[in-house]
């Protein structure tokens, strides 16, 4: 009788213990599996992550009164999401459109958004300015038209959960369609986009903010990037690793991803002589007379920028003064479009 009271206990320990490990292990997983909101986007050629709470909670950008047009206002009044307040985090993905001249221009987009929403408030509101409603696995998408004249497209969007809402801008309804399948089976903590299966293992931990796949998209200029009038020596199909994480400071890091580590070589040194220039170009227009704050805070960023090879890698790391993200954060004064 001992002997089996022995060996039952033993069981029961060995159960509770293979327990506690497995869910150790499902934590573990889900802490190094990309954000819920990444997941759930489609295919893309590019996706940008952003955590909005470290950024909210280091500037306060909530609080900024600004003046908002009439239309953006509307919308806060009708829905009751003030998306300054209100945005926990978003997700983008990139889709590089086969018409750069249609109305989506060369790039469209599908999002998600995680936050507090009044979910009835909002379908009110998109009721009476939606010309089409479509039920798909269970949800409501409501296509709003945006744009005037020929640029008019259709803009979907849908209430996934109590917190979380999808959109798209794309000309058929297949990119939220799959954003709805995929919110079916988000149990996975590795589900996802190929894109997102084949690239978020390089972007560092803890990072709040991240972008992988052609960053270079929403900056195309026949065919290569061009940021501030300035064209990079790159193509626009070049694949980058972009991360933002605080480490006693905001510390930025890209990764080109090169063919080869000659292209890497080639990329280091043609971008570390760009650097230089812009370092010359800023040092200049901060001696001038009615120097900005924002302008030491970019020279101090400048300054901290550092450009090498690691193999077939490109790597640019820089410390983002605070001021510098305050003022970037703060919403413009002239309101919204």
């Amino acid at each position: 009788m001992r002997f089996q009271m022995r060996r039952r206990t033993r069981y029961s320990l060995l159960l509770m213990l293979a327990l506690m490990v497995a869910l150790v292990v499902v934590l573990v997983l889900r802490k190094a599996a990309p954000p819920e909101a990444a997941r759930l986007l489609p295919e893309s050629d590019a996706i940008v992550y952003a955590n909005l709470k470290p950024l909210r909670l280091a500037t306060h950008f909530e609080r900024t009164q600004v003046t908002r047009s009439p239309d953006y206002q509307q919308f806060i009044d009708a829905t009751g999401i003030d998306p300054e307040r209100d945005l926990d985090s978003v997700a983008f993905a990139l889709h590089r459109m086969d018409d750069p001249n249609g109305p989506n221009g060369p790039v469209g987009y599908s999002e998600v958004f995680e936050g507090r929403f009044d979910g009835d408030r909002l379908a009110r509101y998109l009721a009476t300015i939606a010309t089409a409603k479509e039920n798909y696995a269970g949800h409501d998408i409501f296509t709003v038209p945006v744009g005037d004249g020929k640029a008019t497209r259709p803009f979907r969007i849908a209430q996934l959960e109590y917190d979380t809402i999808a959109a798209s801008n794309m000309p058929t309804p297949e990119q939220i369609h799959s954003i709805l399948d995929r919110h079916r089976s988000a149990a996975s903590p590795f589900a996802g986009s190929s894109l997102l299966s084949a690239r978020y293992r390089d972007v560092p931990a803890f990072s709040s903010a991240w972008a992988i796949g052609h960053i270079g998209l929403p900056f195309s200029d026949r065919g290569y990037i061009s940021i501030v009038g300035l064209q990079l020596p790159m193509p626009e199909d070049t694949t980058f690793v972009a991360s933002l994480r605080f480490l006693g400071a905001l510390h930025l890091r890209i990764e080109q991803i090169a063919p080869t580590d000659a292209d890497a070589a080639h990329a280091a040194e043609t971008l570390t002589t760009l650097l230089v220039i812009l370092r010359s170009v800023e040092q200049t227009r901060t001696q001038m007379p009615r120097k900005e704050t924002s302008d030491a805070s970019f020279l101090e960023l400048m300054d901290s920028a550092k450009i090498e090879q690691h193999r077939d890698r490109a790597v640019l790391t820089a410390n983002i003064p605070l001021d510098l993200v305050k003022s970037l954060a703060t919403p413009s004064p002239e309101g919204r479009p």
